[in-house]
């Protein structure tokens, strides 16, 4: 056998495992969740009282379109909304004040002094927990959007189905231009892992746009005592640690989401997404090789069917092992976002695959050689 034949062989041998990984991925953990049914809704008198609570950092102009949505929620037990003003210097305070005097709901807590040995924004978290009235927490971002009025019920219906933490969905808002596809297909392929890890008992992570738990397990986790000084993980880490002593429900029914505007320039959602994966580094190495291997086999992938193709070696072969690979995973991704109603071009997938891995690649690469990444 020549050097050539045994390379061919080597490749077309890995190239049929890695796809048979994917596979593996695809039918044990991500179709399912194609499938999910929601925890039943709640009666009204089934309802926890709740606190909302949005941490924001000079947001005035975002509190501006979110306060009206919050006041405007359609939740039939008490509630309250409370702010948690992180050092501003726009005026946040001064207009959740004016909310203050007409809907007796909102409260205010503020930062004022960035802390010396801890992450700020996890700072304003924690005191806006110690501040809640309610044993029941929903949080989201100021510059997110619940997309319905039911948005603070459906999740919240969560904990009557038995969780102690709640999974939401946030996907990005649809604007114009290849960016955005790219960041939607990304926060739509988060989504799909950390609710489809959930569903199989491996809860890893959540987002902080769109994500409830209650006092108690907060607290049992000891809050943010495990992470306290990272400037990220205030949302996965987080559920990481108290996913091992508390019971996960996910609540994805469209009315119950959030979503958010999107970058609209490179270098900032660059940054941003550097914020989130320095997380990556803190999370177990169970989760890190259950993730690690599934980027893995997509960017090797994307390595090893060129250079096939570009031998001509073994051509049928070759076709139908890429061929079953873009139909199997592309169906899936196509079921997986109708569920989550989250439209997917199908026809850009090849192209925003590539941009996600390498990107990812890219970032990741990026943040191991960077000790510090800030907030804001």
């Amino acid at each position: 056998m020549d050097y050539y034949t045994h390379s061919g062989d080597i490749l077309l041998y890995l190239l049929g495992t890695l796809v048979l990984i994917q596979f593996f991925y695809e039918l044990y953990y991500f179709l399912p969740l194609a499938f999910h049914k929601d925890p039943k809704p709640a009666q009204p008198g089934d309802l926890p009282p709740l606190s909302i609570l949005v941490c924001a950092h000079n947001e005035v102009e975002n509190l501006k379109e979110l306060l009206p949505l919050l006041v405007q929620q359609e939740y039939p037990r008490p509630h309250e909304i409370i702010i948690i003003d992180d050092r501003s210097r726009d005026g946040t305070h001064v207009l959740v004040k004016e909310y203050m005097l007409e809907h007796p709901q909102v409260k205010l807590v503020r930062v004022k002094v960035e802390p010396e040995y801890m992450s700020p924004k996890k700072t304003a978290i924690f005191l806006g927990i110690k501040a809640a009235q309610y044993e029941h927490l929903l949080f989201t971002d100021a510059d997110c959007r619940p997309v319905s009025l039911q948005w603070a019920q459906r999740m919240a219906g969560g904990f009557f189905g038995g969780g102690d933490i709640i999974l939401g969905v946030s996907p990005y808002m649809q604007i114009y231009g290849f960016l955005n596809h790219l960041i939607r297909f990304e926060t739509f392929l988060t989504a799909m892992q950390y609710l489809s890890f959930a569903k199989r008992g491996g809860a890893y992570m959540g987002v902080g746009r769109n994500l409830a738990y209650t006092k108690t397990t907060f607290y049992r986790n000891k809050g943010f005592a495990s992470h306290i000084r990272s400037l990220s993980g205030d949302d996965d880490l987080f559920v990481q640690e108290a996913a091992k002593h508390s019971s996960v429900q996910m609540v994805i029914d469209p009315e119950a989401h959030t979503q958010s505007a999107p970058e609209t320039q490179w270098r900032t959602w660059w940054q941003q997404k550097r914020r989130h994966l320095s997380a990556g580094r803190q999370y177990r190495k169970k989760e890190q090789v259950r993730i690690g291997l599934f980027v893995l086999s997509n960017v090797l992938f994307y390595v090893i069917s060129p250079v096939l193709l570009a031998m001509q070696y073994q051509l049928p072969w070759v076709g139908v092992i890429i061929g079953a690979r873009f139909v199997a995973l592309y169906g899936t991704y196509l079921s997986v976002a109708k569920r989550l109603q989250d439209p997917l071009n199908w026809w850009l997938l090849p192209v925003l695959e590539l941009g996600y891995y390498f990107n990812y690649i890219g970032i990741g690469i990026s943040v191991l050689r960077t000790k510090k990444v800030r907030w804001k």
